[in-house]
């Protein structure tokens, strides 16, 4: 099959996915979701839902087994939206792009802090000033 056609058909299927689970899903199980992608098989017979879920291990398995058990509601959705011959299977599974994604973002920050100078601190053969109230800078008498 074509692949323009087997992407619009994903994009289609990854935009009603979203919809229901964000608006018309009752399932208290399943919170906190975004899709990120879906993939189709050559022959419109199964799909491939990616989603992510933000929360722990347990509460993300929770969500996936809320979502699984709600695919056949996805799946009546999306038929109506498709309108083709076959109506996909879908598959939830989780996405762990995010979550890498975000992992990196901490390495890379703490690398970034650990290689960094110090702040400078003021040497003590400086003279310390003082800024008057008109934006000037006044030199202290006190100290030579």
């Amino acid at each position: 099959m074509k692949t323009y056609r087997l992407a619009r058909v994903a994009e289609a299927i990854r935009e009603v996915a979203s919809e229901t689970i964000l608006y018309e899903l009752q399932d208290p199980r399943v919170k906190r979701v975004t899709v990120t992608r879906a993939e189709v098989s050559g022959d419109l017979q199964h799909a491939k839902v990616y989603v992510s879920v933000m929360g722990t291990d347990k509460e993300q398995q929770l969500t996936l087994r809320g979502l699984r058990h709600a695919a056949g509601f996805v799946q009546s959705k999306v038929a109506r939206r498709l309108q083709t011959r076959f109506t996909p299977t879908l598959h939830f599974v989780l996405d762990a792009g995010v979550k890498r994604s975000i992992e990196m973002t901490r390495l890379i920050n703490e690398a970034l802090a650990e290689s960094a100078p110090p702040p400078a601190e003021p040497n003590a053969d400086q003279t310390p000033a003082s800024v008057s109230s008109d934006g000037s800078v006044e030199e202290d008498a006190d100290n030579p």
